[in-house]
């Protein structure tokens, strides 16, 4: 019996797309069968925001042709999102359903949860453009999922989602069967947990691969090996990836559909990321026996506590994970363990060689005239990595993004997520032997995220990181806290999986760190409380979202000196008003604890 051919939803035949003189699309032909689950992959800038609009019908291509099947119903969650002036939530997310009809459907209701912290009034009836960016997106996605289609395209379905809600999508996809998905995301985990194809959009071609982001990685290099590529093309940045994939588990070669004889046999040949006993040693002569303690320490703003009686060591070459809901104090135990803010009670005690590397919030003020490379050979010309091992400044530059042209470009025309790893690259020439990174992969393509865990796999020192990529925080850290709330940080031996496992019997127990026997006996005042803490999450999104305004602000304010100095005063009071918010929110998470 022959095989059934799958029959595509949407095909597009030699299709040709440029912007000005260059081509992002070049004669492209490939096709989205019912129930497919594609990744897409490639640099910043290479085509494929342009490849999902042209394929869901928002672009037309310049030529070759688009077939959409009759009466198939496309969903598309883009970049922008539009939505009228006055326009409500419900009215964007749910249209002129009545309640009734709504209200009975439970994936739907689970979906409004999920997304938009519930379905009451107070959530359905906020006005959209009175929303943050991030609520913004988190409402659009909602629309999306709860409509009945047979195509969905995502651009960054990820953004300013945590790492709870991402599972979560990504256990709602895998539900749907039927529907056919084409994704835009630099979140690996998500795209190994949901795709069954990968197209990687390099030089104007889409290349395709069976399987999730480890397959495509394992079948990258096995074609690269089957074209006979040189070592040198292979680069050091796949085999990195491939000693990852050695090291994770089996699923992540068992599950895709890729040729295991051959995965097992590429991976097999490859040493483990990092030698950690060759770190460990190097990090201790740089670091000596002591980097940082906490001895029974008091954490928190003035009268409110995030952690109570913490007595933490932090070890020479230790790379730690620091998880926590949004509000929670993540970015304030790190800031407390670097001395940015005094404890509340108990000692701190910092190591005499401690110099630590801080990727925050703030970015630099720089000289907008010089170029990347000036500016990063500024602060050094090489960086060493050991037993006789440099990187010269043009070398990290290029590890992170910035290639030959990139690297003599102005600073004043960098866009914002440009200058966050320009910023990146002088700390890490700055050889700091402790690097405290919050939220560092923000606008890094799939590409400079695996250049950025390269070199961190070859840094001799300790290393803290608070981020909601989990491939990133899975790929980076051997160990894992948790700033859950309830006054302690919590030690994850089995990392993120136990971390989603506590969170989701919080939820289930109504709060933050409570379990049933604690449950508050006045239904009315629990019900009070929760909603303070959706509104103080509400405006810590939206504060986040200022700060993000603010950086795109400086980099538009190019040469404009007394405008910069504006706006980091601005951006200043924000983070102030900032940690503000998350006292308040600390303060009713204690209440509905007790």
């Amino acid at each position: 019996m022959a095989p059934t051919t799958q029959v595509n939803l949407i095909s597009c035949e030699s299709v040709y797309k440029s912007y000005g003189d260059r081509p992002l699309l070049a004669n492209v032909s490939i096709g989205v069968g019912r129930g497919e689950r594609v990744g897409v992959v490639g640099r910043n800038g290479a085509g494929k925001s342009t490849l999902l609009r042209v394929l869901a019908g928002g672009e037309p291509p310049d030529s070759g042709r688009v077939t959409r099947g009759a009466n198939i119903v496309i969903g598309e969650l883009d970049q922008v999102g539009e939505f009228g002036a006055t326009q409500t939530v419900r009215e964007l997310v749910l249209g002129d359903r009545e309640d009734y009809e709504w209200a009975g459907d439970s994936a739907t209701r689970d979906i409004l949860m999920e997304l938009l912290g519930g379905y009451e009034p107070e959530q359905l009836d906020r006005v959209v453009a009175e929303l943050s960016g991030g609520e913004r997106r988190r409402v659009h996605l909602a629309a999306q999922l709860i409509r009945d289609v047979d195509v969905l395209f995502l651009d960054e379905p990820t953004n300013h989602l945590d790492v709870e809600v991402i599972a979560w999508l990504a256990d709602h996809l895998k539900k749907r069967t039927k529907i056919a998905v084409v994704t835009v995301t630099h979140d690996r985990w998500f795209l190994d947990e949901i795709c069954d194809h990968m197209w990687e959009v390099v030089g104007g071609n889409v290349e395709e691969y069976e399987g999730g982001y480890s397959a495509y990685v394992l079948a990258k290099a096995e074609r690269m090996r089957q074209e006979a590529a040189s070592e040198s093309r292979r680069q050091n940045l796949m085999r990195k990836e491939l000693a990852w994939l050695r090291r994770g588990p089996p699923a992540r070669t068992s599950k895709p559909r890729f040729r295991i004889d051959a995965a097992n046999e590429l991976i097999a040949a490859e040493p483990p990321p990092r030698n950690s006993v060759e770190l460990l040693e190097f990090a201790s002569a740089r670091l000596g026996k002591t980097v940082y303690e906490l001895h029974d320490a008091r954490i928190g703003f003035d009268s409110r506590t995030l952690v109570d009686r913490l007595t933490w060591n932090i070890a020479p070459g230790a790379r730690i994970g620091i998880l926590g809901p949004n509000g929670a104090g993540k970015t304030t135990v790190m800031r407390t363990l670097l001395g940015e803010i005094p404890t509340l009670s108990g000692k701190r005690v910092q190591g005499v060689t401690v110099k630590p590397g801080v990727l925050s919030q703030h970015l630099s003020e720089l000289d907008e005239s010089k170029t990347v490379i000036a500016t990063v050979e500024a602060v050094a010309n090489y960086i060493d990595l050991g037993k006789g091992k440099q990187l010269s400044a043009s070398q990290v530059c290029q590890r992170l993004g910035f290639d030959h042209d990139g690297q003599f470009t102005r600073v004043a025309e960098l866009s914002g997520g440009e200058r966050r790893r320009l910023e990146l690259t002088r700390i890490l020439m700055t050889e700091p032997n402790i690097l405290a990174l919050d939220e560092p992969t923000n606008d890094f393509d799939v590409e400079t995220l695996a250049a950025l865990e390269d070199l961190l796999d070859g840094f001799p020192g300790s290393l803290l990181v608070i981020s909601h990529d989990r491939y990133f925080l899975e790929r980076v850290c051997d160990s894992f806290v948790a700033v859950l709330g309830d006054g302690k940080l919590t030690d994850l031996p089995r990392g993120l999986d136990q971390y989603l496992e506590l969170r989701a019997l919080m939820n289930k127990s109504g709060g933050a760190g409570r379990d049933q026997s604690k449950r508050s006996s006045d239904p009315a005042r629990e019900r009070e409380l929760r909603k303070k803490i959706d509104k103080y999450e509400r405006q810590l999104a939206k504060v986040d979202d200022e700060i993000s305004g603010i950086h795109n602000q400086m980099a538009q304010a190019a040469g404009e000196y007394t405008r910069l100095g504006e706006l980091d005063v601005s951006l200043r009071e924000i983070i102030t008003k900032r940690e503000a918010i998350e006292e308040q929110w600390l303060q009713v998470a204690t209440e509905l604890a007790d």
